[in-house]
């Protein structure tokens, strides 16, 4: 079957609701506008239960199904912008200065929301879904928040899914990879505490610039030489930062980066190496530098049956020439990883006409994914929960 023909009468309310929602952007933990437009969306579609400020500004909807069952399954959308100037100049950019939907969660809520609406009209299930708004994907950790402040016992799953657009992907085409398929990540800070002098006469100096240089080239070598070619990593640094003035060696250089990874042992290592790399050029330098690495992303796990049944819900949507099993993880990453470290489940990459990459300020999301996407979503609760 295709798109779920009454998602797919959605389609200009859900666009006019994605364009809204895109317009306003909201960074993480701030969705307030987001989510009382989610609340409201939830009410106003006869959804039977919808709990607000979890997490802050997290919403869970519940939805029971034509016919009682005992079995629970977890829907999930992230609602957070990113801290980007949009430049597509679109009638419906942004109007937050400074924030944009460069990701598409912009998308995913749309998409929960149109999936919220088909289910509550039809209930074509026997049991309880559960839709989860989530606040502050991009690394401020709102899936830890929403477990920790207790998500999972107040509304059980048994099972859980979500999905991420894909401009990689061509529209129609929906991916997934069985057990590791997204990257676990650290974001790192290393601050090097140098002497500043008068530009004019560095030897007075402990030039922390120079110093910074040298540390990014040396950080660079951990992947090449330290990490095995068969356990894949990324190590990049993202920002330096040092110095006010044209006439100033100054004091200090900050460095920061990510590291992305699939495998435990893989980080442990390479965080010892950069904590080496960096005792070694203090010493070396004779300055201090500090360094401050955390873990924010865990490797994300889909369990292999319910990956094959989620794509086995995807082909009745794309078609099963268009539902496919893709090789290769993605090095990008996901705090879904940690709701699925508490519950089994599946997240699939759904692909759609945009051809400018993801955290991008030129970003524009095909609006033609929400009904292919809100399809999938409502065909999983029904497969896997039939009346």
């Amino acid at each position: 079957m295709p798109a779920i023909a009454l998602i797919e009468s959605y389609q200009d309310e859900l666009t006019e609701i994605r364009r809204d929602l895109h317009a306003h952007p909201e960074i993480g933990f701030e969705e307030t506008r987001t989510a009382g437009i989610v609340a409201k969306t939830l009410r106003d579609w006869g959804v039977d239960e919808v709990h607000e400020g979890i997490a802050g500004t997290g919403i869970v909807g519940i939805i029971h199904g034509k016919q009682p069952g005992e079995r629970r399954i977890g829907l999930r959308a992230d609602m957070d912008a990113l801290p980007i100037t949009e430049t597509t100049n679109l009638p419906y950019s942004s109007r937050n200065p400074g924030r944009m939907h460069a990701c598409g969660h912009d998308g995913h809520t749309t998409i929960l929301l149109g999936t919220a609406r088909y289910l509550a009209a039809t209930r074509n299930f026997a049991g309880t879904a559960v839709l989860i708004f989530q606040p502050a994907e991009e690394g401020l950790g709102g899936a830890r928040r929403m477990i920790a402040e207790g998500l999972f016992e107040r509304f059980p799953c048994d099972e859980l899914y979500g999905l991420h657009n894909d401009p990689n992907t061509p529209p129609g085409r929906i991916l997934g990879k069985p057990g590791a398929a997204m990257a676990g990540a650290s974001f790192f800070d290393i601050v090097i505490e140098g002497t500043g002098s008068h530009a004019a006469m560095p030897h007075q100096s402990r030039d922390p610039i120079v110093i910074a240089t040298q540390l990014v080239q040396q950080l660079q070598t951990i992947v090449s030489r330290n990490t095995p070619p068969l356990r894949p990593a990324v190590l990049s640094v993202t920002q330096l930062h040092a110095g006010a003035a044209y006439n100033v060696v100054p004091d200090s250089a900050t460095l920061a980066g990510t590291i992305r990874y699939f495998d435990d042992a893989v980080i442990a290592m390479i965080e010892e190496r950069v904590r080496a790399v960096c005792a070694g050029i203090a010493a070396g330098f004779g300055v201090e530098v500090r360094v401050d690495i955390r873990n924010v992303f865990d490797v994300l796990m889909n369990d292999p049956e319910l990956t094959d049944a989620y794509l086995a819900a995807a082909a009745d949507v794309v078609g099963a020439e268009n539902a496919v099993v893709t090789p290769d993880p993605a090095t990008g990453s996901e705090d879904f990883a940690d709701m699925l470290k508490t519950i089994p489940g599946s997240y699939l990459r759904v692909g759609h006409a945009g051809d400018v990459p993801l955290h991008n300020p030129g970003f524009v999301l095909d609006d033609g994914i929400l009904p292919i996407g809100a399809s999938l979503m409502a065909r999983i609760i029904e497969r896997r929960m039939p009346v």
